[in-house]
């Protein structure tokens, strides 16, 4: 497999993996605890390297649920306290990802963690970061860590795939009849933690966030029915990935940040031009009706 072939499937499985998550998130209007979410886990990364001393795969994965799930509980304790939504994101955003900030100073020099390399990520490293088992090299260690957490995801998103439904779109109905409203919403915050953590050290807070939000909210432009919204962000945030690769090779600048450029350019396109939604196709109708009017008068 070439270079350009590994950072292309690390990008596009960054984008079906938090693309299809976050368009959940999107319909919640949950869209901001993913931006939370995607920072604190830093915290999670570190506190698995204090317990395993290491940063492998797995370790990271779970210190990033327990993290995530943290944060959407500390979110919602501030809430029903009378604390605004809002507020209480930005609350805890900023302490637990500044108390992971805090405690990478005392790693040190024993491993490549800082707070650049978080925010941004550099995925032109990827390739290099292999998985080798019994001598033989699989290929990426980010491509099999995104694999699986989108494996996860989908079989998740399966098996709950009616409660999850109900409980976005009408939670008191859900809680009525008995849907575990609270464990579904803790279930896609472990969702989304994984899905952040996983592909964290490849791309970068940032590219996770866009990710997260972009994809899905271009989707919402696009159609009104749930499992077609899930599969659009997914294929909405593989072309993001693509394009933006493109666009970096061409410009020569920065992959992950080309990526989530271009994911805000499918996201203004369907801004303008969606069929129901769109700005533009909805002026271009207006003027037609108005035509049809006058010219049957």
């Amino acid at each position: 497999m070439t270079y350009t072939f590994w950072i292309l499937l690390t990008g596009c499985l960054v984008g079906v993996t938090c693309g299809i998550t976050g368009a959940i998130l999107v319909l919640r209007k949950m869209a901001m605890i993913a931006d939370a979410i995607s920072h604190t886990v830093l915290l999670g990364i570190v506190g698995a390297f204090f317990v395993t001393q290491s940063l492998d795969g797995v370790p990271m994965l779970i210190g990033a649920g327990i993290v995530g799930i943290l944060t959407a509980i500390f979110v919602e304790m501030l809430n029903s306290s009378g604390v605004q939504s809002d507020a209480a994101i930005g609350i805890v955003f900023t302490s637990l990802f500044a108390l992971g900030v805090v405690l990478i100073s005392f790693i040190g020099d024993q491993v490549h963690l800082d707070v650049q390399h978080a925010l941004m990520g550099e995925i032109a490293f990827v390739p290099w970061n292999t998985l080798t088992i019994n001598g033989v090299n699989l290929g990426p260690t980010a491509v099999w860590m995104l694999g699986a957490v989108l494996v996860i995801n989908l079989i998740l998103i399966t098996l709950f795939y009616k409660e999850i439904k109900m409980s976005t779109f009408d939670p008191q109905f859900a809680t009525l009849i008995g849907v575990p409203v609270v464990m579904i919403h803790y279930l896609l915050m472990t969702m989304v933690s994984l899905s952040t953590v996983a592909s964290f050290d490849s791309v970068g807070a940032i590219l996770v966030v866009a990710m997260l939000i972009v994809p899905g909210a271009t989707a919402y432009l696009l159609t009104d029915r749930f499992l077609v919204l899930l599969i659009l962000s997914g294929g909405i945030g593989i072309l993001s990935a693509a394009l933006g690769y493109l666009f970096a090779v061409q410009l020569n600048v920065s992959i992950a940040g080309s990526m989530a450029v271009a994911s805000g350019v499918l996201f203004l396109g369907a801004l303008l031009f969606s069929p129901n939604q769109g700005i533009i196709t909805k002026k271009f109708r207006r003027t037609t009706g108005e035509k049809a009017v006058h010219s049957t008068m």
